[in-house]
């Protein structure tokens, strides 16, 4: 999966077409994740010691990671990322790194 946890990510596709947001948390088994402030959803809880007004909580639900691009570090624009095998200098061994199509440059 290219995309990683706190990335920045557009959204491409569906209700929240547009929104930009940090990513949270990924699930690779299942291509999806849950970015900040996108794709909100309520839920019911009952009142419970931690908690003991209950209510009604907003949370964010996974969405899948195809309707989601990488936002560029440098340029801020939208990208696709690919992966190269490069040699570490330190080390001398392959290490395998995410870039961005649109500027060719190297992300954490």
């Amino acid at each position: 999966m290219k995309i990683h946890k706190n990335d920045t990510v557009l959204v491409i596709s569906g209700n929240f077409k547009g929104k930009t947001g940090k990513v949270l948390k990924v699930y690779p088994q299942e291509n999806r994740v849950i970015i900040e402030g996108v794709n909100i959803r309520k839920r019911h809880s009952k009142p419970t010691q931690s908690n003991p007004q209950g209510g009604i909580v907003e949370k964010e639900a996974p969405i899948n990671v195809s309707n989601v691009l990488l936002v560029d570090p440098k340029s801020g624009e939208a990208t696709r990322v690919g992966k190269k095998i490069i040699i570490d200098d330190k080390t001398g061994k392959k290490k395998s790194v995410r870039y961005s199509k649109v500027s060719g440059e190297m992300l954490s």
